[in-house]
């Protein structure tokens, strides 16, 4: 599956004609791509998006090169080692927590150019625009993400957790 570009946005479905989930429809002139239940993104979205995470990839991948904070600093004071020794721990943090989102923005990265990007990993239903402007690199949409972080240490399975709650919790 894949998004693609089109002129014309339906908001949700399938289509009818040319097939269902995951089919490029190109009638009427215009290319998209349906997804189930999720809005299409048009290709200047994608381009956006694109051009965002490629920014921010950037952005991190230049801030991962400083790393003389790191650097164990020696000093005959012990306030002073005490202080390198706690700013070294907060630049180990930084970084680690830079290395995670880098690995997450090059995955974003290679999903677009898998034609995927967009689609929650969970429930395989499309992302919100909404949701991808404010963290473009997700791979969850909001509902599957609300459900992860409520049951934290937990494997969350879209499809038995959805379908429990269409059941009213049978």
């Amino acid at each position: 599956m894949g998004l693609v570009a089109a002129q014309d946005r339906p908001s949700f479905g399938s289509c009818g004609e040319h097939g269902g989930l995951g089919s490029r429809c190109t009638s009427g002139g215009s290319v998209r791509l349906v997804l189930a239940m999720g809005p299409v993104m048009t290709k200047i979205e994608l381009n956006r998006f694109q051009h965002s995470l490629k920014k921010k990839r950037a952005e991190l991948e230049n801030g991962n090169r400083n790393r003389g904070s790191i650097a164990i600093e020696t000093s005959p004071d012990e306030l002073d080692r005490i202080q390198h020794g706690q700013e070294r721990d907060l630049a180990m943090c930084t970084l680690d927590r830079d290395s995670r989102l880098l690995r997450e923005v090059r995955s974003a990265l290679a999903r677009v150019d898998a034609g995927i990007y967009g689609i929650c990993f969970d429930c395989q239903e499309g992302i919100s625009i909404k949701r991808l402007t404010a963290v473009p690199w997700t791979t969850s949409c909001i509902i599957c993400q609300q459900a992860a972080d409520t049951m934290p240490g937990q494997h969350w399975d879209a499809d038995e957790q959805l379908l429990v709650g269409a059941n009213g919790g049978y």
